[in-house]
C-alpha cells in the first residue's frame, strides 16, 4: 500500500494539508513498552511549523492525541492511533492556483495519476503529512533506545553552497537545536540562517543537505539481498517530500578513492571486532557491522515560491504564477526530526525481523 511503510513495525499515515487532521496507525510495536503523548510531543515540536524566521509562518501547535493502542500509559501490542488536528487552515489561499500546476510540485502529476488531487496546500504531497510519521517514528526511537541503547542524531550539514563542519562522532540533540538553522557549526550556521532569510525575502527558496548518525546499532541487522539496510534507509529517506538523493558512508567521494584506501580494516573493539575506518558508513553486505551508521539526505530547494514564474496552466495557456501561502523558504531544519524518526521506524524493524530469527 503507498501510504504504508514497514514489514513486522508497520506505519500507515493519513490525512492533507489543509483537512481537518493528519495522523497514523502504528501497527506491530512491542506491548509492555511505556508511552504517553509526553514521549512524542519532544519530535513533533521540533517539526512544527512557525518556529522561527527561517520557516513557514502557518502556526500549528502539532498536539499529539493517542487513541488507542496504550493502557495505563503502557502499549498492549495492539494498532496505536495517533491524531493531530490542523487548526490554521486556509485553503483559501490555493485558490487562483488551482488551474495552474505548480512548476516542480506534485500538482500536475496527482492529477495525472487520479484524475483528482486536492486543490489546497498540496493534498498528501504536503510535508504536512509526515506528521504521521514523526509521531509514528517517535515510538520506534523510545523502543530502540530502551532494548538496545541506539543514539539517533542528525544535523543541517549545507544550506544552499554554504557547509557546515561537524564532528559526527560527539554531536548530540541538544547541541544540533542550539541554532535556528540546525546546525552545530555556529559561523556556517549564521550565514545558511542569512541565506535563507534572504532567499525568503526574495520570494524564493533554497536547498540542502541532512546528515544523520545512528550509534550503537548491533551487529546483524539488515535482509539481504533486497531489503539491505542501506536500501531500507534509502527508501524511507527517498520517500521524503523534496528528497532528490540519498548518501550512505562515503557515498560518492568514495568513487574516487583506491580499494585500498577505501576498505576498512578490522581490529578488536572490546568483545567484538570493528573497524579502524567507517566509509562503509556502518553497514556491510546490507548488513549492520556496529559502527556508527552514517548517510546523508538531499533535499531540493521548496517547489512553491512566491517569486513570479512563467508556465501554463492545466490547459496549457501561459500564465504568470505567484504562488501564494505560507510555505518553507528551505526545509533542512525542519527536516532532522522527520530524518530521525524515518531512520528509527527502518532500524525497529530491522531489528524486529532479525528478532523473528532468535537474535
Amino acid at each position: 500500500m503507498s501510504s504504508t511503510f514497514g514489514t513486522l513495525y508497520r506505519v500507515s499515515t493519513f490525512g492533507e494539508s489543509h483537512c481537518k487532521g493528519v495522523g497514523a496507525i502504528v501497527d506491530g510495536c512491542p506491548p509492555n513498552i511505556p508511552l504517553t503523548e509526553a514521549d512524542i510531543q519532544p519530535q513533533l515540536d521540533r517539526r512544527r511549523p512557525g518556529q522561527s524566521r527561517v520557516a513557514t509562518a502557518r502556526a500549528e501547535s502539532d498536539t499529539v492525541t493517542i487513541l488507542s493502542g496504550t493502557e495505563r500509559g503502557v502499549t498492549l501490542g495492539t494498532p496505536i492511533g495517533l491524531f493531530v488536528p490542523n487548526k490554521d487552515q486556509r485553503p483559501g489561499d490555493y485558490q487562483e492556483m488551482n488551474q495552474i500546476p505548480r512548476p516542480s510540485h506534485a500538482d500536475y502529476t496527482y492529477q495525472m495519476k487520479y484524475g483528482v488531487r486536492a486543490s489546497s496546500g498540496g493534498g498528501r504531497s504536503s510535508a504536512r503529512e509526515t506528521i504521521g510519521r514523526v509521531a509514528a517514528g517517535a515510538i520506534a526511537e523510545k523502543v530502540l533506545a530502551m532494548k538496545f541503547g541506539v543514539d539517533i542524531v542528525a544535523w543541517v550539514s549545507s544550506v544552499g553552497t554554504i557547509d557546515g563542519a561537524v564532528d559526527a562522532a560527539s554531536i548530540t540533540r541538544d547541541v544540533v537545536d542550539e541554532t535556528m538553522v540546525r546546525c552545530p557549526d555556529r559561523e556556517a550556521s549564521a550565514r545558511m540562517e542569512e541565506a535563507i532569510v534572504a532567499a525568503k525575502d526574495a520570494g524564493d527558496s533554497l536547498g540542502g543537505v541532512v546528515t544523520c548518525v545512528c550509534r550503537n546499532v548491533p551487529v546483524g541487522w539488515g535482509e539481504p539481498v533486497f531489503d539491505k539496510l542501506e536500501a531500507m534507509l534509502a527508501h524511507a529517506m527517498m520517500s521524503l517530500p523534496a528528497t532528490k538523493a540519498f548518501e550512505i558512508g562515503s557515498g560518492f567521494s568514495g568513487t574516487r578513492m583506491a580499494g585500498s584506501a577505501h576498505n576498512d580494516p578490522f581490529v578488536q573493539k572490546g568483545d567484538r571486532l570493528g573497524t579502524q575506518s567507517n566509509f562503509s558508513g556502518g553497514i556491510q553486505g546490507g548488513i549492520s557491522n556496529g559502527e556508527p551508521i552514517i548517510f546523508r539526505v538531499a533535499f531540493k530547494p521548496p517547489a512553491t515560491i512566491s517569486k513570479a514564474q512563467s508556465t501554463v496552466t492545466f490547459d496549457g495557456q501561459p500564465v504568470v504564477l505567484e504562488a501564494k501561502g505560507r510555505h518553507d523558504p528551505c526545509v533542512v531544519p525542519r527536516a532532522i526530526p522527520i530524518v530521525e524518526t524515518m531512520a528509527a521506524m527502518v532500524l525497529l524493524d530491522a531489528a524486529m525481523r532479525q528478532h523473528a530469527r532468535g537474535w
